[in-house]
């Protein structure tokens, strides 16, 4: 696949001006946005993604069309994964809906940041150590255990109760004095003549530190997905958008998503395994096979992985949809029980 120079410019400008457009509209008028823009916007952003894959498969066929897809599903089910991040962190500062816009916003375009570093490191490595598969799919393997091992979702209440801050938010409450509460969306405000940072300044520490953890799991799992660097930037870019949207657009609902971990595990091994098995396709280490490729392992096409992916999805919203409903209808069924017993006990005692 060959992308020229201009392409690359012509892509990060519009992606860009997107981004300029969401600052500008937030950035303006910090707010609670409502279903109805959060739709609009959400809306617009899966479409441009959709188109930008049919444009891909019209200059470079369809089978980088379904690696761009295949890497932007992953990425998005990633993503979705650190929004319940996010909202543990929004929960456990107590910050006022009306800017945890700007606090994601924020959120986001470090999100790019450090995921456009990462890219760029591993498609060095790629190019230079082909060897680096073994590396990234042993690494997708270790996650896909420990993020599967966390199992069903707990209350969000919780799980902000256990919530534990980066060790760097800790370092700045130890050596910068904070305020009681927030100025707005600044991160500093003077107390009594002194200048100090507010909460806003360690939940944009707290989310950035997150940020920089999950670009270590997507970057890894995406190239397991396409090797073509273009590919994982865009993928990575139309997955971000929206996020922001979808955070108050699904709101309580993220922990609806009781067994996103389990999925989010069986995904991020699958890729892991591909990401071997493509190793051992394209061996060149002396003490594997001789430094001669593995004749029996196989190369999964792209189709393949986007199967497994959209079943995988699929099945985990299902089954975690079908399980919330289960529970509130067995809470339901319990109440009316529950209630007469409390209304025979306080006859009792009258």
């Amino acid at each position: 696949m060959d992308v020229s120079p201009l392409v690359w410019v012509v892509s990060l400008g519009l992606a860009a001006a997107v981004l300029i457009v969401d600052v500008a509209v937030v950035g303006r008028r910090p707010h609670i946005p409502t279903t109805a823009e959060c739709l609009r916007y959400l809306g617009v952003y899966v479409g441009l993604a959709l188109v930008f894959a049919v444009v891909v498969a019209l200059v470079w066929g369809g089978g980088p069309a379904g690696e761009f897809v295949a890497g932007w599903l992953t990425e998005y089910s990633l993503s979705v994964d650190n929004l319940f991040v996010f909202l543990l962190i929004m929960s456990r500062f107590a910050v006022p809906r009306q800017y945890q816009q700007t606090a994601l916003l924020i959120g986001i375009i470090l999100a790019l940041v450090f995921r456009g570093v990462f890219i760029g490191i591993g498609a060095a490595a790629i190019a230079s150590f082909s060897w680096v598969f073994y590396l990234f799919g042993a690494f997708l393997v270790w996650t896909a255990v420990k993020v599967a091992r966390e199992g069903v979702g707990e209350d969000a209440d919780e799980a902000a109760e256990d919530y534990k801050a980066p060790a760097l938010v800790r370092v700045v409450q130890r050596f910068l004095p904070t305020t009681d509460g927030y100025d707005g969306v600044r991160l500093t405000a003077k107390v009594d003549g002194r200048r100090h940072v507010t909460p806003m300044l360690l939940v944009l520490v707290a989310i950035g530190a997150t940020d920089l953890l999950f670009a270590f799991d997507s970057i890894p799992a995406v190239f397991g997905l396409t090797q073509e660097p273009y590919l994982v930037l865009m993928a990575n870019v139309f997955a971000l958008m929206g996020l922001r949207q979808l955070y108050f657009l699904l709101g309580g609902l993220l922990t609806r998503l009781r067994y996103l971990n389990i999925g989010l595990g069986v995904l991020l091994g699958f890729i892991g395994v591909k990401l071997v098995l493509q190793a051992l396709h394209e061996n060149t280490l002396p003490f594997v096979n001789g430094g001669e490729p593995v004749g029996w392992a196989p190369e999964l096409p792209s189709w393949v992985s986007l199967a497994v992916i959209v079943v995988t999805l699929g099945l985990t919203a299902v089954t975690s949809i079908a399980a919330s409903r289960r529970d509130e209808r067995r809470a339901a069924a319990a109440a009316p029980a529950g209630r007469t017993a409390d209304a025979e006990d306080a006859d009792r005692r009258a």
